[in-house]
């Protein structure tokens, strides 16, 4: 089986996740780069784990966590579907098995709030895992004075933990947001629709979604 250390050491992977990141930064983005990725991926298999999935289900969506944002490399727009053509040719190029490809290419397709939700246990512990990455460490930009709504939110949150509770079968965010930055309101602002995806995926995996922001349960 193709695993996630075999897709890091991929060179073209390299160069993808590299390129991803230096259109972001022409277009202003927060980061998505190795440090996002990774963090995705833990959290997806992390997820599937803690849920008792199987081994081979957990590694399968640590690699579409790894892989998910290639598709910014070619443009922002589409990035989704993009990207799942461009992992799909790659693990093909590796070796990997038709239905792996197929459930990872399925899952970061329809990672994107815009077109996407839950189609599999895969793509749920995906969406689960990207949309919980929100911290000021993604934020490029460092001059307070040029934020925009994204860098003023994801600036103002200082932690970020996702907590995944088998026994009662919850999925918590919880997040810690300096209101001095931004109020809470304006995290709902530009993240509502990622935290519906969020409630809809942790619904697919059979657990409830839990949005907690300065120990005030929110949803």
């Amino acid at each position: 089986m193709i695993t996630l250390e075999d897709v890091k050491k991929n060179p073209e992977v390299q160069e993808l996740v590299i390129g991803a990141q230096k259109q972001l930064n022409a277009l202003g983005y927060t980061e998505h780069s190795v440090r996002h990725v990774s963090i995705v991926s833990n959290r997806a298999g992390k997820i599937l784990e803690t849920l008792g999935y199987d081994e081979h289900r957990v590694e399968l969506a640590k690699i579409a966590g790894y892989l998910h944002d290639i598709g910014n490399g070619i443009n922002r727009v589409d990035h989704a579907h993009t990207g799942a053509i461009l992992a799909y040719n790659i693990l093909k190029d590796m070796g990997m098995d038709v239905k792996d490809r197929t459930e990872i290419m399925s899952a970061i397709g329809n990672h994107d709030e815009q077109t996407g939700t839950a189609v599999s246990d895969i793509s749920a512990a995906l969406i689960l895992a990207d949309k919980s990455d929100v911290h000021r460490d993604r934020v490029v930009n460092k001059n307070l004075t040029k934020f925009e709504i994204h860098d003023r939110v994801n600036y103002a949150v200082t932690n970020a933990d996702l907590i995944i509770n088998n026994e009662e079968k919850k999925i918590i965010l919880d997040l810690t947001i300096d209101n001095k930055i931004c109020p809470v309101l304006d995290y709902f602002e530009i993240f509502m629709d990622r935290t519906m995806m969020s409630k809809y995926a942790a619904k697919y995996l059979k657990v409830w979604f839990e949005l907690v922001i300065n120990d005030t349960k929110l949803l």
